[in-house]
């Protein structure tokens, strides 16, 4: 009896649009949970855009790579310049670990980074002309800022390689310090050919 008024009862709330049922009220917590969690990730957005150091890394990015300023380091100062102006890129590394808290975006900036340093390593400022091509500081800004912005393109990809990244990074700590050992072997027979033809005078 109980059940057939519960089920008349359940008719007539249907009826006059009064009938909220189980269904109902878990698809509006879960549109309610959404609209927070999207809340939050604009916060979050905000926070991180609002930062100096998310500042830094544009104004870095800028001045690297759009005016120039890494290469022609490079150019003036072989091997040395590669060196310093890596020192830059402790910002993106900062953003990408601790504001945005990614580790695949991590690997993706630490690996970006390596490989401009390896190219920029090669001698007789072979590097230094390939430096103008690879615009490493400004990779690393649109990876932080298509993060940062949510872009699921950007997102995807730098997840979907985060394994592949991580290996290619031990692959170039290795190409870096034969590098460095040519780069130091060239400077030892330069300079060797140099003292021996001043001594001949």
């Amino acid at each position: 009896m109980s059940e057939m008024q519960n089920n008349r009862r359940h008719q007539a709330q249907k009826e006059l649009g009064l009938d909220n049922t189980e269904e109902e009220l878990q698809i509006e917590q879960s549109i309610q949970k959404e609209e927070l969690r999207q809340m939050e990730k604009q916060l979050r957005r905000m926070e991180i855009e609002q930062s100096s150091s998310y500042r830094t890394v544009l104004s870095i990015a800028k001045w690297m790579d759009k005016f120039c300023l890494d290469p022609i380091i490079g150019f003036f100062m072989p091997g040395f310049g590669d060196a310093l102006t890596s020192v830059f890129a402790v910002p993106f590394i900062y953003v990408a670990a601790c504001k945005v808290r990614s580790l695949p975006l991590t690997l993706a900036v630490i690996f970006n980074i390596l490989r401009d340093v390896a190219l920029g390593l090669i001698p007789f400022y072979i590097g230094d002309i390939i430096d103008f091509c690879n615009r490493a500081y400004l990779q690393n800004c649109k990876l932080i800022v298509g993060f940062v912005e949510d872009d699921q393109e950007v997102i995807n990809e730098v997840n979907r390689k985060a394994v592949w990244t991580g290996i290619m990074i031990i692959l170039f700590c290795v190409i870096i310090y034969y590098l460095v050992k040519l780069v130091v072997y060239v400077g030892s027979v330069i300079s060797n050919f140099f003292n021996g033809l001043f001594a001949a005078f």
